[in-house]
C-alpha cells in the first residue's frame, strides 16, 4: 500500500474491530492463501471472541510458533515460476474464476503502484508546486511508506497542458510556480537485484496517474476517434484509432515552453524504456514491461504499451522479445475495433479491472462499443465514435462488500483504493467477500467517503501533516522549499535519435 498505517488506524494483522460476529461459514476476513487446497484448520490464522450479534468481534492472532509452523506446512507458490501466467500468456484463462491466489496478490501489488501516484501528487491550489510530485525521486517509495517493494524509480513523467482536458491539470494559485504547463504525470521504475530475482525476472513499470476525484474529465473528451498515425505513431493499418483527447494528451509538448515541456510524455517513457532495456537487455535474465495506470492512467497505459510494442521497443537485439503487460483499473475504452486487434497481433496482453456500477469503463462509445453485435460493430467502424474495450475484463462489484455503503456517488464506484479493497475479497464469481490478505479496509476512505459510518474511519482522511507548513526560526508558518525537480536527462536526445524520433523534437 502506498501509506503505512501502523500506527493509525485499524492496525492489521494485529487487531480489528468488526461489526458482527465472526463465523467459519460467513468470515469477511481470510488470511492470505497461495493455493486453494488449504483445509479449514490451516486457512484460519485468527482466533476470534465474540460477544453478541450487536457487539464488535475481537480477533487476535495465533501465537507466533503455531503460525510458523502452519506456514512451513503448507506448499510455496513462487512468481518466479509463474510469472508469463500471471502476466497473461495463456490470456489468464482459468486464473479469474476462481481467483487465482498469487495474481490476486500481483494486481494488487500493481494497483498500488498506480495508487502511489496519487498519494505523491500535489493538488493543493496554495502550494507552489502544485501539479508536482510530492517527493524527490530517489526517496519517492521509501517517503511513501513503500520502501520495501523492490523498485527504484528511474525517470519522473510530466504531460503537458492540454486545452481539450482542463479538469485533468493541477494548477497553483502562486504568481511563480515550478512549471505554467506542465503536470507530473507518472514515473519509470525498475526492479532491483533482489526483487528481480524473487520475481525470476527484471521488472520496468510504467506507471501512469489519472484523477479519482473529479470525473468532469469525461465530458472533456471530444469523443471522436483519429487515426493514431496521425500522431506519428508508426502503425502499418491507417484504420487503427484512438480518442484524440488521450493520444493528445500523449503527444503533446511545448519546445520553446519549460524544461518539463520540451518533450511530450511519449518521447520521455519512449527514451526512458528503451534505455532500461539496452542497459538490462545484455544479461542472462529474463525482462517484463508491465505498464499499469487507473482512470485516465489506464488509457495511457494501453496507448503506451500498444507504442512500445508497435515501435518495437521490447525486442532486443539478440533476437529476444520482452512480454508486455498493462495491468488496467477503471480504465475507459481506448480505441476502435481495428485498435483491439492491432494491439492483440502486437501481443500486448491487456487485464482490465472493473467495478461495474463505474460509468468510466462505460466511456466513451457509449452507444457503440464491443456489446454490440459483431456485423453491426463492422459497418460502424468507420464512424468516429465506435470505440472497442480491449484485452481481458474481471468484473467486480462494490455491492457485495459487507464493508461499504450501498451508494451510486460515481466517484465512490471509481475509486481506485476501493477497487484494490474488492480485489482483495474476489474469489470466485457470484462467491463471497472474503478479505484474502487483510488489507487495512480503512484505505478506502483515504479519498472518499465508502465505508460503513461504523467503523468510525474519517472520510478523505488522508492529508499532509499541516498541509505541508512549517514553522521558521522566526516562528512564522510557511511553505517550505523544494529541491529543484529533474526535467529530463541529458541523454534522452540520444536515445530518441536511436529510436528515429528525434525527426518530431
Amino acid at each position: 500500500m502506498a501509506i503505512l498505517l501502523s500506527n493509525f488506524l485499524f492496525p492489521f494483522p494485529k487487531q480489528f474491530s468488526s461489526p458482527l460476529p465472526y463465523s467459519t461459514s460467513n468470515s469477511w476476513f481470510q488470511t492470505s492463501r497461495l493455493f486453494k487446497t488449504r483445509n479449514a484448520e490451516q486457512s484460519s490464522q485468527c482466533q476470534v471472541i465474540s460477544r453478541t450479534r450487536h457487539s464488535y468481534a475481537s480477533i487476535e492472532e495465533h501465537e507466533q510458533q503455531q503460525q510458523i509452523n502452519m506456514e512451513e506446512s503448507l506448499p510455496e507458490s513462487k512468481i518466479a515460476d509463474s510469472w508469463r501466467e500471471i502476466h497473461g500468456s495463456n490470456d489468464w484463462t482459468g486464473l479469474l474464476d476462481p481467483m487465482n491466489d498469487l495474481l490476486r496478490s500481483e494486481l494488487i501489488r500493481y494497483g498500488e503502484m498506480s495508487q502511489s501516484c496519487y498519494d505523491a501528487f500535489d493538488y493543493d491550489p496554495f502550494s507552489k508546486y502544485c501539479g508536482s510530485c510530492r517527493f524527490s525521486r530517489g526517496k519517492f517509495f521509501e517517503r511513501l511508506g513503500m520502501e520495501n517493494v523492490g523498485y527504484e524509480v528511474t525517470r519522473y513523467l510530466y504531460a503537458t497542458s492540454n486545452i481539450n482536458m482542463p479538469n485533468f491539470f493541477k494548477k497553483s494559485r502562486w504568481p511563480k510556480v515550478w512549471s505554467k504547463s506542465a503536470n507530473w504525470i507518472g514515473y519509470v521504475a525498475v526492479s532491483n537485484d533482489e526483487k528481480s530475482k524473487e520475481l525470476g525476472r527484471r521488472d520496468i513499470v510504467v506507471a501512469w496517474r489519472g484523477t479519482v476525484t473529479r470525473l468532469e474529465w469525461i465530458t472533456d473528451l471530444m469523443d471522436f476517434l483519429k487515426p493514431i498515425a496521425a500522431a506519428k505513431i508508426g502503425c502499418p493499418n491507417l484504420g487503427v484509432k484512438v480518442e484524440s483527447g488521450f493520444v493528445d494528451l500523449y503527444t503533446e509538448k511545448e519546445e520553446e515552453g519549460c524544461g518539463y515541456c520540451r518533450f511530450s510524455a511519449r518521447e520521455q517513457v519512449m527514451a526512458e524504456v528503451k534505455r532500461l532495456t539496452e542497459r538490462f537487455g545484455g544479461a542472462e535474465e529474463e525482462m517484463s514491461i508491465t505498464i499499469t495506470g487507473h482512470s485516465l492512467g489506464s488509457a495511457l497505459a494501453v496507448l503506451s504499451a500498444f507504442d512500445l510494442a508497435e515501435t518495437g521497443l521490447n525486442r532486443l537485439g539478440n533476437g529476444r522479445v520482452v512480454p508486455v503487460c498493462v495491468f488496467s483499473f477503471s480504465g475507459p475504452r481506448v480505441g476502435n475495433f481495428s485498435f483491439k486487434e492491432r494491439l492483440h497481433e502486437l501481443g500486448v496482453k491487456v487485464l482490465r479491472v472493473i467495478n461495474i456500477h463505474d460509468i468510466v469503463p462505460k466511456s466513451p462509445g457509449f452507444l457503440l462499443n464491443e456489446s454490440i453485435p459483431r456485423a453491426v460493430m463492422q459497418y460502424a467502424e468507420g464512424l468516429p465514435w465506435s470505440y472497442s474495450h480491449v484485452g481481458v475484463e474481471l468484473k467486480l462489484d462494490h455491492k457485495v462488500s459487507p464493508f461499504l455503503k450501498q451508494t451510486n456517488d460515481p466517484v465512490c464506484a471509481h475509486n481506485l483504493e476501493a477497487l484494490l479493497h474488492l480485489l482483495d475479497g474476489y474469489h470466485e464469481k457470484d462467491g463471497r467477500f472474503v478479505l484474502a490478505s487483510g488489507r487495512d479496509p480503512a484505505l478506502v476512505n483515504k479519498g472518499c467517503d465508502f465505508l460503513k459510518d461504523h467503523y468510525l474511519v474519517p472520510p478523505n482522511w488522508r492529508q499532509d501533516e499541516n498541509k505541508g507548513m512549517i514553522r521558521n526560526k522566526d516562528g512564522r508558518w510557511i511553505q517550505p522549499d523544494r529541491l529543484k525537480f529533474e526535467d529530463h536527462p541529458h541523454d534522452i536526445h540520444h536515445h530518441l535519435t536511436q529510436l528515429g524520433l528525434h525527426f518530431y523534437s
